[in-house]
């Protein structure tokens, strides 16, 4: 029997004029790509905004500052066949080095060794669904 959770995350937005940088996922089931600030899993007894700073610095080996709390909002999805659930807060940061935002690709290391890329997309490629942004609910948080 698969074990059922709710998952808590953290995501950053950091932004560059009207981009904001997020890494590319695909699913293969729907055969589709989508999109998602950097972050990840909060771990039992740390704070959220710690996971930001600690989940940044082991995927980027970059360091972050002026965290700023944005909302939370809750993720029901399908990936790749299976049902998932997570509560997401969303946080705006900057990055301390300010040469990441130059580059136009930045490569995340994630903790069992495989890399994936993350890029500058303009945020109004994700209005009316030109690119998928996942969270579903985060378009319309970013937006109000």
């Amino acid at each position: 029997m698969r074990k059922v959770i709710i998952r808590p995350i953290a995501i950053c937005l950091f932004r560059k004029d009207d981009a904001i940088l997020v890494a590319e996922g695909y699913d293969p089931v729907k055969e589709e790509f989508f999109y998602r600030p950097i972050g990840g899993g909060i771990e039992f007894g740390e704070k959220s905004s710690d996971t930001l700073v600690r989940e940044i610095k082991e995927e980027l080996s970059a360091d972050i500052a002026n965290l700023q709390f944005l909302g939370t909002v809750e993720n029901i999805f399908t990936f790749d066949g299976e049902t998932g659930h997570e509560i997401v807060q969303v946080y705006d940061g900057e990055f301390i080095d300010k040469s990441l935002y130059n580059q136009s690709v930045l490569v995340i290391q994630e903790d069992d060794g495989k890399t994936h890329k993350a890029m500058w997309k303009p945020l109004a490629a994700f209005q009316n669904g030109k690119l998928h942004l996942v969270p579903e609910s985060l378009y319309n948080l970013l937006t109000k």
